[in-house]
């Protein structure tokens, strides 16, 4: 078992900047990847970003450029550093991790982008 918890979220102004961490704990040897995924109101869950184990990343298109995936493997977290804010990159942010035993979710965070 893999357990997620998030934090960062919050309200923040549109051109604005926030920083996600996921902290991973439970058999984290297993993972080949964590990621951060966003659900809307409405809307489809969709990939925002990823990064596996040797740290190969990959970013959804609406987020390229604006956004930066990263890991700190000594304290078994995955940061989402998110620049240039958007009001459409409103939505609850989950982090997500992949094993050969499962898929994780963490709870999710709020992330609303607004003046």
């Amino acid at each position: 078992q893999v357990q997620l918890v998030e934090s960062g979220g919050g309200l923040v102004q549109p051109g604005g900047s926030q920083r996600l961490s996921c902290a991973a704990s439970g058999s984290i040897f297993s993972i080949y990847v964590l990621g951060w995924y966003r659900q809307a109101p409405g809307k489809q869950r969709e990939l925002v970003a990823g990064i596996t184990n040797r740290d190969v990343t990959n970013y959804g298109d609406s987020v390229k450029g604006r956004f930066t995936i990263s890991r700190d493997n000594a304290k078994n977290t995955v940061y989402l550093q998110m620049n240039s804010l958007k009001p459409e990159d409103t939505a609850v942010y989950y982090c997500n991790a992949a094993s050969p035993r499962g898929i994780y979710w963490g709870q999710g965070t709020q992330v609303t982008v607004s003046s």
